[in-house]
């Protein structure tokens, strides 16, 4: 009796805006300085979270549980996001189901439900491992089982439409309102055109355009226009202009500078790349360390100009970070995370001066997605 009486003592302390019971809200409207974060929950992968954040003011607005290896994709619109899921009948083991999870991004309800076939690739979160066509129609997601290929969901009929088979290519990336393209095991590219049902109507392989042997580039690329800006673990930018024409290689360009290089500076991080279109900047985390640390965070982000090549500034944060996005609008705001740390800092782009630092953001986060 003792411990009941305490129990509801310390609830009438309560403040009044705190409810027993859950409550559904509306948020603000939709800001282009929201930004989802994809954390995959690393000891305890099957319970993976989005969490978001307003840039403005630091606060966290609500989470998404998101089954096995979260990684949200957000509708051209910002007000739907569709989180491609996986759950088993007994949690960690027993039967597997995919689908993909539609919600209602002023409510976080869920809208509804895709069953799609069991093959999304199980993994860390990259940028490739779904899109969404230029027009929002269609989902794609990357399947790895080991086979690999490309499952295809309208939107619009919220249904699932078929699978493209990308043998020995990976990751989906998507280049027009009706293409996408895969990087091949020999360097060189798989473009798909969709007719408007969601069906492969053309396939094509170009030559080799990476260098797998002497500098690879990585698995993270980011996007401004119909440019894809990938960086070679040596730290140089091999830019892919693709478009449902096909993909064609633009000529390379250094990210570092030759003593940066012998000084063994590189870029590094699990999400190590941000793009503004508006300002026509690039993002890059940077760190010192051998070839093999490509994954290693760091505490400078270099920013440069993808036309002219020229280095515009270089941000420093406070702490080493691993993952980082930037916002779409006039006045950019960064965002970055470790996946090993809790924190999420949020910085002016331009000044690179911090604003927000929001403690225990997630536990690991892995990805950032921004409007």
């Amino acid at each position: 009796m003792l411990a009941l009486g305490l129990s509801l003592a310390a609830q009438a302390d309560l403040p009044s805006d705190i409810g027993l019971h859950p409550e559904n809200v509306t948020l603000p409207p939709v800001s282009k300085h929201w930004v989802w974060a994809n954390d995959m929950v690393f000891p305890h992968m099957t319970d993976s979270q989005v969490h978001l954040f307003d840039g403005d003011s630091g606060r966290f607005l609500g989470m998404i549980s998101s089954g096995f290896s979260a990684h949200s994709v957000l509708a051209p619109d910002g007000h739907t996001l569709y989180s491609p899921e996986t759950y088993f009948s007994r949690h960690t083991r027993g039967t597997r189901t995919d689908v993909v999870s539609v919600y209602d991004t002023a409510t976080l309800k869920p809208l509804g439900e895709i069953a799609i076939p069991p093959k999304r690739a199980s993994a860390i979160p990259v940028v490739g491992m779904a899109g969404i066509t230029d027009d929002g129609r269609f989902l794609l997601i990357y399947n790895f089982n080991p086979s690999q290929s490309v499952t295809v969901v309208d939107t619009q009929s919220r249904s699932f439409v078929g699978e493209v088979e990308t043998p020995g290519c990976a990751l989906v990336h998507p280049s027009g309102p009706r293409s996408f393209f895969s990087v091949c095991a020999d360097g060189g590219v798989m473009s798909v055109v969709l007719d408007d049902s969601g069906h492969a109507v053309s396939q094509t392989h170009t030559d080799p355009v990476f260098d797998l042997t002497h500098d690879p580039v990585t698995e993270k690329p980011v996007r401004m226009g119909d440019t894809w800006y990938f960086v070679t673990f040596d730290g140089d930018i091999r830019p892919l202009r693709a478009n449902a024409s096909g993909v064609t290689a633009l000529p390379s360009w250094p990210l570092l500078t030759a003593a940066e290089k012998k000084a063994g500076w590189r870029p590094g991080g699990v999400q190590q790349m941000a793009a503004h279109a508006g300002d026509r900047q690039l993002y890059a985390i940077v760190h010192q360390g051998p070839r093999e640390s490509h994954k290693d965070g760091g505490r400078t982000i270099h920013v440069v100009n993808v036309d002219t090549h020229a280095r515009v500034r270089t941000l420093h944060t406070r702490e080493a970070v691993g993952v980082i996005a930037v916002s779409s609008d006039d006045h950019p705001l960064l965002y970055a995370a470790s996946p090993e740390a809790t924190n999420l800092m949020i910085h002016d782009a331009h000044s690179g001066k911090l604003k927000h630092t929001v403690p225990e953001a997630g536990t690991s986060i892995m990805y950032l997605t921004t409007h």
